[in-house]
Formats: C-alpha cells, sequence, structure tokens
C-alpha cells in the first residue's frame, strides 16, 4: 500500500476532531490572541493542517510548507483548534524524510517564525518573549528528533546493505570453493589417465579400461558442474544446495583408476547429524587425493576418516616429495587456503605439511555440531 494512503486516515481523524466542540481552543496558543468563534476561514485553516499530513513521507516540504501555513493562520485568527497537533508531527516526519533542501527549509521556517512573532508584537501582543523563544526550542527539537529518527534509519540501511554484500561475497566464495574442488579433481584425473592411455596402445584391455575411466570422470565431472551452476538459479531450493557428493569410496576408487595407490580407512559410526561437516571431510579428502596425484603420482597414498559424536577426523598421507601439498610452481595454494576456511568456519583444526619421514600430510579435526 503506498504510504500516503496509509497515512491519509489519520489525517482524516484528526480534521473530523477538531471539529468535535468539546475540542474548541484546546489546541495549542501562542501570541495571547482571544479565541474565535469557528468559521469558513477556520475549516480553510484546519484542512490546511491536517490533510497534508497525508503527504508528510512522500512530500514532506510540501506537507511542512502547508501546516506551518495553516498554524499561522489558525493562531493569528484566534481560533486555537486541536489541529496545531499537525505542526509537530510536520517537523518529525520532514527532519526523518527530507531528502533534498533541508538547510533551505530550516531557514525557511525560522523566518516563517520570525515573521509569526513580528506579527504578533505588532498587534500588541502581551505574551512573554520567554514563551516565543521556548516555543522555538520546541520545534528545534522535533526537527532534531526527526534527524535522528533520518540518521537511525540511513545506519540500518548501510548496515542491512554491508550484510547483504558480505552474504553474497561469502557465497560466490563458496561456490568459487566447490568449482575449484570439483574442476581441480576430475580434470586432474582424466589427464593423468590420458597420459597413460598413450603408453597403453599395445594392450587394448587396458586401454579401453583407462578411456572408460576418462569417460566416467568426466561425466561426474559435467553432473557436479550442472548442480554448481543450478546454485546460481535464485530459484533453486534450499534443500539442494549441498551436492550430490557420493560416497567416499567411489572418491577413493575413482583415483586409483587414475593410477594412484590408496588405502583406505573409515573408523566409526557416523553421526545421526551432522551438518556440513560430511561435505567439508569430503572434500578435505578430495582435495588432497587431487594433489597426490598431481605431485606425487604413483606414490602410496592413505585415507583415514574417522567419526566421533563430536567431529570427522581426515588425515590423508603421500609418500614421496614434499611438494605433494600443491605448493610447487604449477600450483597455487589455493585448494589448501579454501579447505583452511571451510574448516575454520565449522570451527575446527586444519593442518598441511610435509612429514617429518617424507611425503606430505593433511588433517583436518571437523566439528559435526551433534556434540553437546
Amino acid at each position: 500500500m503506498h504510504v500516503t494512503v496509509r497515512d491519509l486516515p489519520f489525517a482524516v481523524l484528526l480534521f473530523a476532531t477538531a471539529f468535535v466542540p468539546d475540542f474548541h481552543g484546546s489546541g495549542t496558543e501562542i501570541g495571547s490572541t482571544v479565541d474565535r468563534p469557528f468559521d469558513a476561514v477556520a475549516v480553510v485553516a484546519i484542512g490546511l493542517q491536517c490533510l497534508p499530513l497525508a503527504l508528510r513521507r512522500r512530500w514532506p516540504l510540501i506537507c511542512l510548507v502547508l501546516v506551518a501555513g495553516g498554524f499561522a493562520l489558525d493562531q493569528l485568527c484566534g481560533y486555537h483548534s486541536v489541529a496545531a497537533s499537525a505542526l509537530p508531527l510536520a517537523l518529525l516526519s520532514t527532519g526523518a524524510h527530507l531528502e533534498r533542501y533541508r538547510r533551505t527549509a530550516v531557514a525557511g521556517l525560522s523566518l516563517a517564525y520570525v515573521a509569526l512573532v513580528a506579527e504578533f508584537v505588532r498587534r500588541g501582543t502581551e505574551e512573554p518573549a520567554a514563551e516565543f523563544v521556548s516555543f522555538y526550542v520546541a520545534l528545534c527539537l522535533l526537527w532534531g528528533g526527526g534527524v535522528w529518527l533520518r540518521s537511525t534509519r540511513l545506519a540500518e540501511a548501510e548496515r542491512r546493505h554491508q550484510v547483504a554484500e558480505q552474504s553474497r561475497a561469502a557465497e560466490r566464495a563458496r561456490i568459487a570453493r566447490e568449482l575449484h574442488d570439483v574442476v581441480t579433481h576430475h580434470v586432474t584425473a582424466m589427464v593423468v589417465q590420458a597420459e597413460a592411455a598413450r603408453y597403453l596402445t599395445a594392450a587394448p584391455d587396458r586401454l579401453d579400461e583407462t578411456l572408460t575411466a576418462v569417460t566416467d570422470t568426466g561425466r561426474r565431472a559435467v553432473a557436479d558442474l550442472r548442480h554448481l551452476l543450478d546454485l546460481l538459479n535464485p530459484d533453486h531450493g534450499v534443500g539442494s544446495r549441498t551436492p550430490p557428493v557420493g560416497r567416499l569410496l567411489t572418491l577413493v576408487e575413482q583415483t586409483r583408476r587414475a593410477g594412484q595407490p590408496v588405502e583406505f580407512t573409515e573408523k566409526g559410526t557416523p553421526a545421526t547429524s551432522t551438518g556440513s561437516a560430511d561435505l567439508v571431510a569430503y572434500r578435505v579428502v578430495q582435495e588432497a587425493l587431487t594433489n597426490a596425484l598431481k605431485y606425487a603420482h604413483g606414490q602410496r597414498t592413505s585415507v583415514l576418516v574417522q567419526h566421533s559424536e563430536r567431529d570427522i577426523t581426515v588425515e590423508v598421507g603421500t609418500d614421496g616429495p614434499g611438494t605433494a601439498g600443491g605448493t610447487s610452481p604449477g600450483g597455487s595454494g589455493r585448494g589448501l587456503a579454501g579447505l583452511r576456511e571451510r574448516v575454520d568456519v565449522l570451527g575446527g583444526e586444519f593442518d598441511a605439511g610435509p612429514r617429518p619421514g617424507g611425503g606430505f600430510a593433511v588433517r583436518a579435526r571437523i566439528p559435526n555440531g551433534s556434540g553437546s
């Protein structure tokens, strides 16, 4: 509903209330003007004060000008109607909603008030000067209240904007990590398998097996990428935000078919509810095996996944050179940095580096959120 329509009922109610006999002469009074019965001019003065309140948020400056003019007419004629209570509301709303010409509005209102006081003085008012000053101070306080409301609203809007930007940045970073994990692992496996196929022309059975593995890996990559692209669709459901990563055994088997000897051990019983811990654990193993394929191809690799009520512990070790973590000139280290961020977000621990006896190890402890 438009703001003008929402504000109109109050304006009409105040207009009608001003004509109730019990409220005659009970409004604001400055200048010591003698009370005067309502006439046609009173209807104009009351209408100018009340009805523009419907515009107080849509066109605040127009509202203030009309209400101030009606107030001056009300006071000079001595109606002293309850409609004068519209001026404080108009001032508050203008201070809160006026976007431009704010200083001009303050200066204009001040000059108008000085002119009103000058007219009272010309008529020989008995009102003390202190009363005029205190009324002006009250007007300034009302304006200041509106300014405070405006600054509070703008600060809240800025905070929401920053939260939205941070959420979008976090979502982009999450999707980027997913893309890195999926693409790097699948493409690395396909490259290794394709390289091996070059040396199997004399063994048709093994060549066919290797090419089939390349095809299967490519299909899995396409499926995972399609899911990640679905995340960019605004209509994508919340319930399908976790990609179908499959079981760890499938991942290990795929790595074995790429020519990497992997020993897999899984201990304990997974908790009933693990939140994002399962996905993060899967990504840790996936990234570690990808690095093993890239930097220690053919070297013995061990994968240990241990479940408990509170967390999932993952340890992946690879024999061979210490560059198995992707820190060689050809690697960016983006994968391990992304894993560390994932684990840190869940309050876990992550470590990756050369092993004392040679090789490389990746270790992670990932809380599953189900512990007490």
